[in-house]
């Protein structure tokens, strides 16, 4: 194929630095992927309840190339860049194609299994997207009905991977009111990987998060949960002497209480391992964005970094009590 007929390529030095950022997002089994001339976003989806995004700029990328369509005249709009969808699952195997002499990679592992991983990983003074970095990968795509190629090279071994596209959904992004903000902080993401973990324990259907005004002398904030084994509750305190105090920031001007389904906060439990920083946030319609940063290599040394970012709508209250009459049963 002619070089000036691909749409659009991207060569990244690391195929385990994507591995390991798209395993963050993976709780579906298809991706959307829209290419811009800035870099590519993929997206995962669960229903209408639960999004995740992932922007990879293309200052990550050793090399990216975006021949962006003409309008047909010069009256016409420019189209609008390319967005489809891919198996997400065969893209994570094409990715680990370098890494099976990695035991732990060929396993998918659960949440308990991430959560060692990145302990290890930070008592050992491992940086995931550091160590055993594995193959240069190349991602190209020529247009509408056409593959995703994944072509893949290590130490003189070459694979190429022509992926089938997919029509994306017309499901619509779930809103996030920015400028409403109810509740925001910036905290330790292994802190919130500490909590969701030793909530998890009790298999609750939901989670409540609380948070009180900053104004006061004491501010918390507050995960709760009720299961079949009992309930409890996690608090952060703005108030800890620590130098380094787990909410780095915190602004909530009223009492804020919303609850989620438990399961949609586990899923994000690979992005918690992965990220050093969780920036929370609840809008005053009771939507969860958890935006979380992830130090990366960049493209010809030094270090960048993306954001993996999740939006997760809140249970409403009928809900929420049937979850509660459903654990008394």
């Amino acid at each position: 194929m002619a070089a000036d007929s691909i749409l659009f390529t991207a060569v990244s030095s690391s195929a385990r630095q994507l591995l390991q950022l798209l395993r963050c997002i993976s709780f579906t089994s298809k991706a959307h992927v829209r290419i811009a001339p800035e870099g590519l976003r993929i997206t995962t989806e669960d229903g209408s309840v639960m999004e995740a995004f992932i922007f990879l700029e293309r200052s990550l990328f050793t090399n990216y190339k975006y021949n962006q369509l003409q309008p047909a005249s010069s009256q016409d709009d420019p189209p609008e860049p390319p967005h489809f969808q891919v198996s997400l699952t065969s893209l994570l195997e094409t990715l680990n194609i370098f890494t099976l002499s990695d035991p732990n990679a060929t396993k998918r592992p659960d949440a308990s299994d991430a959560f060692a991983a990145h302990r290890l990983g930070r008592h050992a003074g491992l940086d995931a997207f550091t160590s055993h970095t594995a193959g240069i990968c190349t991602l190209s795509y020529s247009g509408e009905g056409n593959p995703l190629s994944v072509h893949m090279t290590e130490t003189g071994v070459t694979t190429t991977c022509d992926l089938t596209t997919y029509d994306p959904d017309s499901s619509e992004e779930i809103p996030f009111a920015r400028d409403t903000i109810a509740l925001k902080t910036i905290m330790r993401s292994v802190s919130l990987l500490d909590a969701i973990t030793e909530l998890s324990s009790l298999n609750p259907p939901s989670v409540t998060i609380t948070a009180t005004p900053s104004s006061s002398s004491h501010s918390t904030l507050s995960f709760s949960v009720t299961g079949s084994l009992g309930s409890a509750t996690v608090d952060f305190s703005t108030s800890t002497p620590s130098e380094t105090p787990i909410l780095e920031t915190y602004t909530c001007h009223r009492k804020t209480t919303a609850s989620y389904t438990f399961s949609l906060l586990k899923a994000a439990q690979r992005a918690m391992a992965t990220a050093t920083k969780v920036s929370l946030r609840i809008d005053e319609e009771g939507v969860l964005n958890l935006q979380f940063l992830v130090d990366m290599e960049a493209a010809g040394g030094g270090t960048g970094h993306t954001f993996v970012e999740f939006r997760v709508v809140p249970l409403v209250e009928d809900e929420n009590e049937e979850g509660d009459e459903s654990d008394e049963e």
